[in-house]
Order: structure tokens, then C-alpha cells, then sequence
């Protein structure tokens, strides 16, 4: 299957233009239409409905480009990783959870370069759902996520242990000793939703079911925004919330008749990497 066909085949789904993907991949518009004739062809199905004025994935199409997307990806990373071979000693594919790399992840890997240069490391940052099917699907090495994997093929042990801080903005002063439950329900709280499963549910059920916050947001490092200089209240995991409490922008606030769960992280690897792994991230 050619690779330049699934790859105007992925332009075509994202445009639902031929002409637009032939501007786009520098090709005439024809070279666009003999690509995909060819590529139904070779899967013996229509890949899109057309008519005079769209593109529409058909179902089929819609299942291919999730297969589309992965060989490309996977095409891309392979042929970056045999490309480097002579030029680095290490090539290291890593996937992270955002709060476990802002909390854990970052200073190691700036250790690590300092000590080893000659080390490729590439870092993407994901949710934990789909770091584990990126590793499932070799297009990761080592991912660190808040969801175990119990698979032959790779080693899963668990990683870190890190509470919940409520925070709130340095300069917002109420509940200076502690707050009540039934005191952080009449505040502005926004829900960081960080995949977390059970602590997650945990959050969600400290309110009232149904319960609409007026912002959730999947990324910890960017709700911290919304914290600062105004009256909102947030849980951040402990070893990421510490550096905003030392630069003195966000503060802890204390709680009273309640607590929180244990965060568990674990790191996920293939077996002949543990090594190379031990080294960067085993401190």
C-alpha cells in the first residue's frame, strides 16, 4: 500500500476538498483523484460518498483513517529512529501524563541531557488512554500514565504516590485555616478532569450530582491560569502544585472534615529497556 496514497488519503478527510488537498500537497488535482481511485481500488471499498458540492468519509473510511494515522505515524517515527542510530547512543520514545511530567518528568529529563547529549529523546505529551494504546501500538517506548497495563509485552510497576492540594490564588485570603466541604461547594471551583479515574470520581462526587462547573478543562497546566489573580479554588496534585506555592502565586488551603485520595502513577516500558529506563527515571 503506498504510502503517499494513505497520506493524500488523510489530507482529503481532513479538506473534504480536491482542491484543497492538491493545493495543499503541491500535486494537480487529478494525481489527488488517480491516488484515492487506486487505494479503493486496492481495499475494495469507497472510501467517501462524493457528490458536486462535498466529500463525506463513508463508515469505512471513517475506520480506515484510524488505521491511516497510525502507519503514518508509525512510517514517520521508524524511519526517524533508523535515521538516528549512528548519530545518537539512545533513541527514547516517551508519553506522559501533563501533571505527572510537570510534577516528576521535567527536571529528570533536563538532568539527563546535561549528563548524556548524545541521547534522542522525543516527549509527547498525551492522555493517559492513548499514551496506552500509542505503546500498545509501537509508536512509544516508556510512557508514564495513571492507569496501569498488565500486558506480556511490557514491564508496568508503579511510579509515584502524590496527594491532592486545594488551591486557590495567593492573594485570595478566606479559609486561611481550613475549609468545610459544604464551604468549598459555594465557591468558584473549577474541575480539573486529569484522568484520574477514581479520584476524579472522588471530586465530582464532593458536589451536588449533575453539578455544572463553570470550567473543566483536561490539562492542569492550563487551568492554572484561571487561578490567578481571582477567587477560584482547584485540586492540583502535590508535586506540581509546590512549585506555584514556592514562586508565591498560588497558596494551599488547608482541609478540614475531609480528605483526599492517593494519586497513583506508574511507568510502563518495554522489557529491553529497563536499563536505559532505571538510568533517566529511577531517582
Amino acid at each position: 500500500m503506498d504510502i503517499e496514497s494513505i497520506k493524500t488519503f488523510m489530507v482529503l478527510a481532513n479538506t473534504r476538498n480536491y482542491t484543497r488537498s492538491a493545493n495543499q500537497l503541491f500535486v494537480a488535482q487529478s494525481t489527488v483523484t488517480n491516488r484515492i481511485h487506486e487505494l479503493e481500488k486496492e481495499l475494495g471499498f469507497s472510501l467517501f460518498n462524493r457528490t458536486n458540492r462535498s466529500v463525506a468519509l463513508t463508515p469505512k473510511g471513517e475506520r480506515f483513517l484510524n488505521y491511516a494515522e497510525k502507519v503514518i505515524e508509525l512510517t514517520d517515527t521508524s524511519i526517524a529512529e533508523l535515521s538516528s542510530v549512528q548519530k545518537y547512543d539512545h533513541y527514547l520514545r516517551i508519553g506522559c501524563a501533563d501533571s505527572i511530567y510537570e510534577g516528576h518528568l521535567a527536571k529528570l529529563i533536563m538532568k539527563h541531557r546535561k549528563t548524556h547529549p548524545n541521547d534522542f529523546l522525543k516527549i509527547s505529551i498525551g492522555m493517559t488512554d492513548h499514551l496506552l494504546e500509542q505503546i500498545q501500538n509501537d509508536m512509544l517506548d516508556v510512557v508514564f500514565t495513571y492507569l496501569p497495563l498488565r500486558k506480556t509485552s511490557v514491564h508496568c510497576e508503579l511510579y509515584k504516590q502524590d496527594t491532592l492540594v486545594l488551591v486557590t490564588d495567593i492573594d485570595n485570603k478566606k479559609y486561611k485555616r481550613g475549609i468545610k466541604v459544604d464551604q468549598l461547594l459555594e465557591e468558584k471551583y473549577l474541575m480539573c478532569n486529569f484522568a484520574l479515574q477514581d479520584v476524579g470520581q472522588y471530586i465530582r462526587k464532593l458536589f451536588p450530582k449533575y453539578h455544572q462547573f463553570e470550567l473543566e478543562i483536561d490539562d492542569c497546566m492550563k487551568i492554572v491560569p484561571y487561578l490567578l489573580h481571582q477567587d477560584n479554588y482547584t485540586f492540583l496534585p502535590k508535586d506540581m502544585a509546590d512549585h506555584y506555592i514556592r514562586e508565591k502565586q498560588l497558596r494551599a488551603v488547608p482541609l478540614i472534615d475531609f480528605n483526599t485520595p492517593v494519586i497513583n502513577s506508574y511507568i510502563i516500558y518495554k522489557k529491553n529497556l529497563e536499563k536505559i529506563c532505571s538510568d533517566i527515571f529511577m531517582h
